[in-house]
């Protein structure tokens, strides 16, 4: 299959920025080693404290990506619902966080036609997380356990310039914290040492444009609510 073309690639970083979402329905389309490499390669050049470099990355294509998460999906389809090794979200929810996340929640069951009683097929969406929603590569990262919060700051630096590099070739990502809850299964698939833990996945590919949920769009606050420009001190 030939990839899609976009004649003002590569994009700028605003347009970049701006275009990047989290993709739920990949093409097929095969990605080359050498662009996975060119975005990794780009994406290091992230800062971090004393260039320390905490990321470490496992690439998944081809037959080890098939053979991982079809095990991954049927685990979640049958109602292993996992282990998370460090917590994601707050503990207890509060607004406003929990209004927005309710909002993205529901706008991408809407998309899809999932009505709120609709567990069933709720599930069955949740467990596509497990297929990186048929991409053809599929990304895992980890970081030292004794790396500190700082480190992960800087991870997400990382992962962030990952999904912008990306965006300018024209792919897309989806940057997926669901597989933290089968850590034990993939660290035991990919031989990643008790010294490590897995952080997120994210998947990347080219998006499927007729995917209805690729084809809604999150609401950001704006610029008044979350920016203050200080004048004075107190």
């Amino acid at each position: 299959m030939t990839p899609p073309t976009d004649s003002a690639l590569p994009l700028s970083i605003d347009e970049a920025i701006r275009s990047r979402r989290s993709i739920r329905a990949f093409l097929p389309t095969p990605i080359e080693d050498e662009i996975v490499a060119r975005i990794l390669e780009l994406a290091a050049r992230a800062p971090s404290g004393s260039n320390i470099q905490p990321w470490r990355v496992r690439v998944l294509r081809g037959a080890p990506l098939v053979t991982l998460t079809a095990e991954l999906h049927a685990l979640s389809l049958s109602g292993d619902r996992g282990a998370e090794e460090y917590a994601y979200y707050p503990r207890k929810w509060r607004e406003p966080y929990l209004a927005r996340r309710r909002k993205v929640g529901w706008d991408l069951y809407g998309a899809l036609g999932i009505g709120k009683t609709d567990t069933g097929r709720m599930r069955e969406q949740h467990a596509r997380n497990f297929l990186f929603f048929d991409a053809p590569v599929g990304l895992i990262f980890t970081i030292d356990r004794d790396m500190e919060a700082g480190s992960w700051l800087d991870y997400g630096m990382f992962l962030q310039n990952i999904m912008i590099a990306a965006r300018g070739l024209g792919l897309h990502t989806c940057p997926q914290a669901a597989f933290t809850l089968y850590s034990t299964l993939i660290a035991q698939r990919l031989a990643i040492p008790d010294t490590e833990m897995v952080i997120c996945g994210m998947a990347l590919g080219y998006a499927d444009p007729a995917a209805p949920e690729n084809n809604f769009e999150t609401v950001r606050e704006p610029l008044e609510n979350f920016a203050h420009f200080v004048d004075t001190l107190a």
